[in-house]
């Protein structure tokens, strides 16, 4: 093989590397927090639990009228209640208190707990989804929150929402 034609096959396949380096990488952006609010399935998963501690959030508001009541009873009549009557009242006040906070934050845990539960089976389905339009449509990199900018151009939040939608 002569120089020239080694020289010209070495600058061909050079520029091919170069070229390929030089490519842009395609990229693109998630915002979450908009598929968190907006997709079918979180709007599925916020009606479930809503539908799940109903009844509990209905006893709660009666135990929470109950104290208040109580107060209310104890703050008109207290003064003219006998001593034995009103101290009667305000362990009963401190009693029903004490039984509307720890069914609370009973509530609150089990509400927590279920919420992520829920949040972490949307989060799966939601970076499957992302990973197939990413892998569909060949990008080298797909980022999420916190992210401090990202160009319009870039976004396709859009199209996940609309692969959740179809599912």
């Amino acid at each position: 093989m002569n120089t020239k034609k080694i020289v010209s096959t070495f600058l061909v396949a050079t520029l091919m590397v170069a070229g390929t380096a030089l490519a842009e990488p395609k990229l693109g952006f998630v915002n979450i927090g908009e598929i968190m609010e907006k997709s079918p399935q979180a709007g599925a998963a916020r009606s479930s639990l809503e539908k799940e501690f109903a009844t509990r959030d209905k006893g709660l508001t009666a135990a929470r009228d109950v104290v208040l009541k109580l107060e209310e009873k104890l703050n008109n009549d207290g003064s003219i209640m006998s001593e034995s009557n009103r101290v009667k009242l305000e362990r009963e006040v401190l009693s029903q208190k004490r039984d509307y906070n720890r069914m609370r934050d009973e509530m609150r845990e089990d509400f927590n707990i279920r919420r992520n539960e829920e949040l972490g089976v949307l989060q799966k389905k939601v970076y499957e989804v992302i990973q197939q339009i990413a892998t569909k449509e060949a990008y080298d990199l797909v980022l999420t929150q916190p992210v401090l900018y990202a160009s319009p151009s870039i976004d396709i939040t859009a199209k996940v929402l609309e692969k959740l939608s179809s599912q």
